[in-house]
């Protein structure tokens, strides 16, 4: 038996891929799956109530939410880094902030920014730069943390709107009656439709960016206020 010594570069690129999976976990301790986006408030209006709408919901939020926000500014962030253009990732950083429409979504980009934070610094990660905001926004400091472990701006892309779209479904998991089972055929149905996501997000000019979500805004908003709730406001 003959065994193959991988080249450098297979090398990067599994250590690459191993970062984002590690970024991207449910496991990564930052808190992510405290938080619903608005999901729980549309579970209690009966906006969201079975596989399917929450489907109709899902898809809408990646159509005119991420595609639309987070996703393309992730690629500008990248552009930035790549130029080590702090003022840019800080008009990007501060962008992302101004167009969180609640309290509640705001305080959710912030504290999940902080505890990604924290993190690094505990893994002796975190990035030293002058030209990066402190504090960053989640957004920001998920997109550095890619861009320094080589990850691609597609697949940093990819594994954000992953990320978001598996903690969506826990959360539906958690608050409505949808087995794990269910769960799949929404990601099975929704892959090609995240794919697409980035395809679009990278054709999109500065003047076409801004998330047009008011459902959302207005379920996070009730969120707040919510007697009875599992997820965090």
């Amino acid at each position: 038996m003959t065994t193959t010594i991988p080249m450098a570069t297979e090398v990067q690129d599994d250590l690459s891929l191993l970062g984002l999976l590690q970024l991207v976990s449910p496991a990564l301790p930052i808190g992510a799956f405290a938080f619903s986006q608005g999901l729980e408030s549309a579970f209690e209006l009966g906006w969201v109530s079975d596989e399917k709408s929450l489907a109709e919901w899902l898809a809408g939020v990646l159509d005119d939410g991420l595609t639309r926000c987070e996703l393309p500014v992730i690629a500008r962030l990248y552009e930035a880094f790549e130029k080590f253009d702090g003022e840019s990732v800080a008009e990007w950083d501060g962008w992302l902030a101004a167009s969180r429409e609640t309290a509640e979504l705001a305080a959710e980009d912030a504290r999940l920014g902080a505890a990604l934070e924290r993190l690094l610094a505990s893994l002796a990660l975190l990035p030293q730069e002058h030209w990066l905001p402190r504090p960053a926004g989640y957004v920001t400091l998920f997109a550095y943390t890619a861009f320094t472990r080589g990850v691609s701006p597609r697949q940093a892309m990819l594994g954000f709107g992953w990320a978001w779209l598996e903690n969506q479904l826990a959360v539906a998991c958690k608050a409505l009656p949808l087995g794990h089972t269910s769960a799949q055929r929404l990601i099975e149905r929704l892959r090609p439709t995240l794919s697409s996501a980035v395809d679009e997000a990278f054709s999109l000019d500065d003047g076409e960016l801004g998330p047009a979500l008011p459902g959302v805004a207005l379920a996070s908003a009730l969120h707040e206020t919510q007697y009875s709730r599992l997820f965090r406001s």
